[in-house]
């Protein structure tokens, strides 16, 4: 295995561009991945709110799921798509959107859900693991932040090929489980059980749709390694939007029905009512699982960390020794996190969820109306590492402007239990903030974006890769 064209196993690049002469892989590449990311316990978690959170009943779960992560995650894919075309991680693209340093606000936001991702999984993980060794909390907790450190240490490729054995392994593992419970597993009578508000609905519609949306900051951070000559916007689109989609709406139909049939923990229901040997093979493969997305977590983290860090210290570009040690750093912090979550991990998390949709859906609207509709894909890549932004400046105040404008229209619909807005309200405690979100943030940053730009901006002035960015020169730690 090599991280790169010099023959190293760990990978030496952080945010710099991918030169042409590395590239490597494959689109179906992207559908293992993404599949098998989707397989752990935070999942089923996640699906379990349906019920338990919303009070909907199966069916209604069910059509709530599907409407969230089949649009949430058509989004989602339209970011993987942009890896192959420019070779630079998702946050550094976004620099052309809002300007050098005003991208910084984005970034930063970004991090908080990694440490946010990172910190869950490391919870419902160390759950995992303990119910099936004799592992403690504490103790399960800081073995997956480990092993998770290492997989992001090494990089790409590993993390990749991870993802392509995990996805047969333990896709079979989910399927047979999820065959066992819903054809004779569950409890009679859990299809009667629940009901449906539209509030319940929209809600859980919501929380697909963030599941997948989530991904965008980070996405084609795993797509940026692969040759643009055979990685189309179309392959790359569909092959990532079916592995997440599939990956994720298994195992949250699963948790939905276990929702039903009762039970506090969501993980030890499934294991009780999958038995022996397969609800304790479930449990070993949620274990390890939880430690391939946690790397993916901690790998986009770093890369973020390193675009803020960049951001001032223009010149400074780590290398493997530099992520390392930024990845050691994060850890630790999701870790303390993850410890002091533990006994309120629900409530922390359904919190952390509604606070991502309301900073999250704005950034990407704004992201993919100018990739796709104003620039059609054709960026200037040196400008991204330019100490004064290039063509497109330290602060796009028209991108920022539209960002804030996306986020105030949302305030009105939003339902939560910290803030319910008037509009919300009067519907009926519905939250559609994400909605609100969208609908203005698409139209406001589309004419924005066309009364102000230049000719230059809109052609995007486009360079090659391998010639217009930084790939080896930087200093390196």
């Amino acid at each position: 295995m090599t991280g790169d064209s010099s023959g190293t196993i760990v990978e030496r690049r952080t945010i710099d561009a991918v030169p042409l002469s590395e590239r490597h892989g494959r689109t179906r590449d992207l559908f293992t991945i993404w599949f098998s990311a989707n397989l752990g316990p935070l999942t089923v978690v996640t699906g379990a709110l349906a019920p338990t959170a919303f009070g909907l009943s199966f069916w209604w779960s069910l059509a709530a799921l599907l409407a969230g992560h089949l649009g949430g995650g058509f989004l989602m894919a339209l970011h993987s798509a942009q890896g192959p075309q420019l070779g630079v991680p998702q946050m550094i693209q976004s620099r052309g959107q809002f300007g050098y340093v005003g991208a910084l606000a984005v970034v930063l936001v970004v991090i908080v859900m990694y440490q946010g991702f990172f910190a869950s999984n490391l919870v419902v993980g160390a759950q995992s693991l303990g119910q099936v060794a004799p592992v403690g909390e504490r103790t399960g907790v800081v073995l997956g932040a480990l092993v998770s450190l290492v997989v992001a240490v090494v990089g790409y490729r590993l993390m990749h090929r991870i993802g392509a054995l995990t996805s047969w392994v333990f896709g079979a593992v989910q399927l047979a489980g999820a065959a066992w419970l819903l054809f004779g597993g569950l409890p009679d009578g859990f299809l009667d059980r629940g009901g449906f508000s539209l509030a319940g609905f929209l809600g859980m519609v919501s929380v697909g749709a963030l599941w997948q949306i989530a991904y965008a900051p980070y996405v084609s951070d795993y797509s940026r390694y692969m040759p643009a000559d055979r990685a189309g916007v179309r392959s790359t689109l569909w092959c990532t939007y079916a592995g997440c989609v599939l990956g994720s709406l298994l195992p949250m139909v699963v948790g939905a029905a276990i929702g039903l049939a009762g039970g506090d923990d969501p993980i030890a229901s499934q294991s009780a009512l999958l038995g022996s040997p397969l609800g304790q093979i479930t449990l070993w493969s949620f274990a390890v699982v939880t430690m391939l997305t946690n790397s993916m977590n901690l790998y986009g983290a770093v890369l973020c960390a390193v675009t803020a860090v960049q951001t001032f210290a223009h010149r400074w570009l780590p290398r493997a020794t530099g992520r390392a040690v930024i990845g050691a750093v994060l850890t630790a912090l999701s870790v303390v996190l993850a410890l002091a979550l533990a006994d309120s991990f629900m409530t922390s998390y359904l919190n952390l969820i509604y606070v991502l949709q309301y900073v999250l859906i704005p950034w990407t609207a704004i992201n993919l109306v100018d990739f796709y509709l104003v620039r059609h894909g054709s960026y200037d890549v040196a400008s991204f590492f330019a100490r004064d932004g290039g063509i497109y400046g330290r602060w796009n105040v028209t991108a920022l402007a539209v960002y804030a404008l996306g986020i105030l229209a949302e305030i009105p619909f939003m339902a939560q239990s910290l803030y319910t807005g008037p509009l919300a309200h009067a519907l009926g405690d519905t939250d559609l903030g994400w909605i609100a979100g969208l609908v203005v943030t698409v139209p406001a940053y589309l004419l924005a974006a066309r009364l102000t730009a230049s000719p230059a901006t809109r052609s995007g002035l486009p360079t090659p890769v391998a010639a217009s960015a930084p790939t080896s020169g930087a200093p390196t730690t």
